[in-house]
């Protein structure tokens, strides 16, 4: 029987990482509602796993079907949401992979508190574009809902957001292709990933 059984955290990282080839990251994509989160972290992934890299994405809105299909959008519940999806970034991250989390996130002491979670490189990015544009690119019809009431505490409308103050990276999908924000995401995973 083995001793070691009941490592703690981040124990396991400097086996893990020799197995999968490089240590393990969390990269954090924050924003509004049809900012371009998850498209941008497929692509990412996409891109990474090219390069020889292991890569999972975490995307908010398959978390909430799962996970955390038992929480609301309080703010109560929205804090829970993202502790749990950083732990999990985390155990991601402590088994070398590169953890890329797709979720609004809309609380900055919540995004604090998955970076404090993580012993790896955590890196916060924002993706940023104006209400305007998350509401035309909104094929769900969500911040429809959430005007006429029908949706409540949604992020942007009746809920707030709290913008990133210090990002490691800021992209701006309003002004840029998504093929500008993707080549700049990776070009600069690729620099972190390379330290």
């Amino acid at each position: 029987m083995h001793d070691n059984l009941t490592t703690p955290a981040g124990q396991n990282s400097v086996g893990c990482a020799q197995h999968v080839g490089h240590q393990g990251a969390v990269f954090w994509l924050t924003g509004l509602s049809g900012s371009g989160k998850s498209t941008l972290a497929i692509a990412l992934q996409a891109a990474l796993t090219q390069q020889g890299f292991s890569c999972y994405v975490l995307d908010g809105d398959q978390l909430r079907r799962g996970l955390n299909a038992n929480l609301g959008f309080s703010a109560q519940d929205r804090t829970e949401n993202i502790r749990r999806v950083g732990e999990v970034a985390a155990l991601f991250a402590d088994a070398g992979l590169i953890c890329i989390s797709a979720c609004i996130s809309p609380y900055q002491v919540d995004r604090a508190r998955a970076r404090s979670a993580c012993a790896h490189a955590f890196h916060e990015i924002h993706i940023a574009a104006s209400l305007d544009t998350c509401e035309v690119r909104d094929t769900k019809g969500l911040y429809k809902k959430a005007r006429s009431g029908e949706l409540l505490e949604f992020t942007g409308v009746s809920a707030p957001y709290e913008v990133p103050t210090a990002p490691q990276l800021r992209i701006d999908t309003d002004r840029e292709s998504i093929e500008e924000s993707s080549r700049r995401l990776l070009a600069y995973a690729i620099e972190q990933l390379a330290v």
